[in-house]
């Protein structure tokens, strides 16, 4: 059926915002179907109404010929319309059993039958080769876990339609191959899944067919085999992008001149006999696979948790004491992984946020000086290219570059010189890539150095100038650019070289 799913002339507004323009296309019944775009595109405001989270202004959706409305997510739901959301949506005090089973929970006459509700969970989560049960308390899961978590509570039902909003961002590489067993056995059901992600290499795997929105607006359609994916991403942004992060400035790496050295550093999440020294006007990438500790080990370095035993030093002079307060007035700028978590206070606004780390240098008088926080939301605003550039808009309604690029503000109103930037690109269109390595160069430009984490090859060999691997908490290589080779690296990241 090629019209099984149509979108017709649809529309959505909040207020100032027109977030979906006129649009109108169809979905095929049983295809994988891709939704692409640069952030802030429109997609997951399509899928919402789809899902019924909100009404569309203007507009009609028809599933099998049949014009469907819905009030709120339960009625999509009991139209067999389920959603595996970007966000994790969990109850962390409840079990895995307790979340999947929410409001849909199984009674034996007045009495919760939790035996039935018990070999249900665990049937999903074999199904989904989860290595955590149904009794496991959720706030002691992983990201990687909870994502496979929500993932188990959309296939509990009886789904025709399952859309997927960026569901590979948390996961491993064995979790991935997971989940693509189970989107593609779904399609050999019969059913229809929506699937957005800015992966193209997922996409390629993946999907059917691709439909590009741009600014809210409806771009085209494509069959995704025989594509290049030079003219998806042209219909994406509007305009030529490169694929894979690459430096367009010259390299600014002085490797006589030291100003970070860890020393020996170990912490009890599992990271061991660190070393390392960071160059003026380097980016030093961080590469490994899931459980090599990068994240925690850089955490350790910014005074965020612990260290067992080692020392760090900036410019030649021990850090002491390590904590975040520490690093900051050392200088030292850490861009979490999470972001909307441990980035930003998801209630506060620009302005207010661009100032969470300097909030001693805008105090007067016991008093927060809000007239200079406005002008340096503004100043930073326009520098690391914000859109809005609003010191008074919610940095959670922002796109995820765009709260990406807030975060970047907030320590550059710290005057930080040395930036650790974990996994900057995670979950943000092929455009804003571009602008963050464009921040980074200009970072370094003015004598700034940077660590990054990455877990995608070709950003982490397009923008580093040495690359240093881990696996399971150890240092296995340190790699020169001209020694970079993805082989090599990977080989180093599964433990294959000490």
């Amino acid at each position: 059926m090629d019209n099984y799913i149509e979108f017709k002339n649809i529309k959505k507004a909040f207020i100032g915002q027109l977030a979906v323009k006129n649009v109108s296309f169809s979905i095929r019944k049983g295809e994988i179907h891709a939704l692409l775009g640069e952030n802030g595109a429109g997609k997951t405001t399509l899928l919402n109404i789809l899902h019924g989270l909100f009404p569309a202004t203007e507009g009609e959706i028809f599933i099998g010929g049949k014009k469907v409305e819905f009030f709120d997510s339960k009625d999509a739901i009991k139209e067999g319309i389920a959603k595996v959301h970007q966000e994790i949506n969990l109850v962390p005090e409840m079990t895995v059993m307790q979340n999947i089973m929410l409001g849909d929970e199984k009674r034996k006459g007045i009495l919760l039958n939790k035996k039935q509700m018990y070999q249900e969970t665990e049937e999903i989560l074999k199904k989904l080769k989860c290595k955590f049960n149904a009794k496991d308390k959720v706030s002691r899961l992983n990201t990687g876990e909870k994502q496979m978590l929500q993932i188990a509570k959309a296939l509990k039902g009886q789904a025709k339609i399952i859309s997927f909003d960026e569901p590979t961002s948390s996961l491993s590489n064995n979790e991935v191959k997971t989940l693509f067993s189970i989107i593609k056995e779904l399609k050999s059901q019969g059913i229809t899944v929506i699937y957005i992600s800015h992966k193209l290499d997922e996409i390629y795997e993946l999907c059917d067919r691709a439909t590009i929105m741009r600014d809210g607006e409806y771009i085209n359609t494509f069959e995704i085999k025989g594509l290049d994916k030079s003219v998806l991403i042209k219909n994406m942004v509007g305009r030529d992008v490169e694929m894979f992060a690459k430096r367009q400035k010259p390299l600014r790496a002085n490797y006589l001149q030291t100003v970070l050295s860890v020393e020996h550093i170990s912490g009890k999440e599992g990271y061991e006999d660190i070393s390392f020294n960071l160059y003026k006007g380097e980016i030093l990438g961080f590469f490994g696979l899931v459980g090599a500790k990068r994240t925690e080990m850089m955490k350790g370095i910014f005074g965020a948790t612990p260290l067992i035993q080692g020392k760090i030093y900036k410019n030649n002079k021990e850090i002491k004491n390590c904590s975040p307060y520490n690093a900051i007035s050392h200088s030292i700028g850490f861009l979490p992984e999470n972001r909307k978590e441990e980035g930003f206070i998801k209630d506060l606004n620009n302005t207010d946020n661009m100032a969470l780390a300097s909030l001693d240098y805008f105090e007067r008088n016991f008093f927060q000086n809000k007239k200079q926080k406005y002008k340096n939301a503004l100043e930073k605003g326009k520098r690391v290219g914000l859109m809005p550039n609003d010191p008074d808009f919610i940095t959670r309604n922002l796109s995820g570059g765009n709260q990406q690029k807030v975060i970047v503000g907030k320590w550059l109103t710290t005057n930080a010189d040395i930036l650790i930037f974990d996994e900057p690109t995670k979950g943000i269109d092929v455009g804003s890539k571009a602008d963050i390595y464009a921040i980074m160069e200009e970072l370094l430009e003015e004598g700034k150095s940077i660590i990054m984490i990455s877990s995608e090859l070709p950003e982490i060999i397009g923008m580093s100038d040495r690359i240093i691997v881990m696996h399971e908490g150890k240092i296995t290589g340190v790699l020169k650019r001209e020694e970079f080779n993805e082989a090599e690296i990977l080989l180093r990241a599964v433990g294959g070289k000490e």
